[in-house]
């Protein structure tokens, strides 16, 4: 059987395009080989910059950050996790090396379109989120430092009985430094919104509203024992409203949620209102009495 000269044509044309192309293509690879060579050999310099760094910044914070911030509260969690500060540190510092060293290697590529452009937008962005982990991490050790140093210069400037009110204001300091270093973290990390802030101010009202709730009511009920059987109900009233101030605060980027939240609270506010009225009448009873 004789084959058509058009078909012999087409399938002659055909071979010959996948010959070019694979020639064109072997020919592309062996002039990236070189370029590949030079970045390997570059992130592979990184490398090894970053083990002896890391190594050093590991024996350094092992001597003198780790053993102050072991006694901290942070610090024994951090213990308990199994997370070692000086390991967690060298991993850090030597991720960012190696990081750095990417972003140098990928432009030695020579990678086009589009696949080149989002390589380059991944190195510019790394360094970036090391950044943050990195001021996350080291943020909140040493404001938690320094808030264990606050508290214990208010706490031994205060009477025996006021500890308790030390204890708070050092709570209150550290939380509120702890969000301020999130926000610098994600600031750093191009994470930063509108919804991020109100999260981090949400979350701080409840943890507030949790700690003066448990302080405070301690603290009457050890000064007025006659205040002991109501302990209850006013602790819970207080998680209430620092609850809803939280959530309130939460969802305030969404519009149409604080009219549900406002809502929610008046009749909250109402039925604890109710729920007061024989409460107050049992007190003012035994005060009379």
């Amino acid at each position: 059987m004789v084959l058509p000269l058009p078909l012999i044509a087409q399938t002659v044309s055909a071979i010959d395009k996948l010959y070019e192309s694979l020639a064109q293509m072997i020919s592309t690879i062996i002039l990236y080989i070189p370029n590949v060579i030079a970045a390997a050999i570059i992130i592979g310099i990184g490398y090894l910059i970053g083990e002896g760094v890391a190594r050093a910044v590991n024996k350094l914070i092992d001597k003198t950050l780790e053993p102050s911030f072991d006694k901290t509260d942070i610090g024994r969690a951090f213990k308990e996790s199994g997370i070692d500060l000086s390991d967690l540190t060298g991993m850090l510092v030597k991720a960012f090396i190696v990081v750095i060293a990417v972003v140098i290697a990928i432009p030695v590529l020579n990678i086009t379109g589009y696949a080149g452009e989002l390589l380059s937008a991944i190195a510019v962005y790394l360094p970036k989120l090391i950044a943050g982990v990195f001021i996350l991490t080291y943020g909140i050790i040493l404001v938690s430092i320094l808030a264990s140093y606050v508290g214990k210069l208010v706490i031994a400037s205060l009477p025996k009985e006021q500890a308790e009110v030390g204890q708070m204001l050092k709570n209150v300091l550290l939380v509120g430094l702890v969000a301020l270093v999130i926000a610098i973290a994600l600031n750093t990390m191009e994470l930063s919104g509108q919804y991020v802030y109100p999260l981090i101010l949400g979350f701080m009202v409840i943890a507030l509203g949790i700690f003066i709730g448990t302080t405070v009511i301690r603290n009457i009920e050890e000064d007025h024992p006659e205040f002991r059987e109501y302990a209850a109900f006013a602790k819970f009233m207080v998680y209430i409203m620092f609850i809803i101030v939280g959530i309130a605060a939460i969802f305030s980027a969404f519009p149409g949620t604080t009219v549900v939240i406002a809502n929610i609270a008046w009749g909250v506010a109402i039925a604890f209102g109710i729920m007061l009225v024989p409460i107050v009448y049992a007190l003012a009873k035994k005060l009379v009495r």
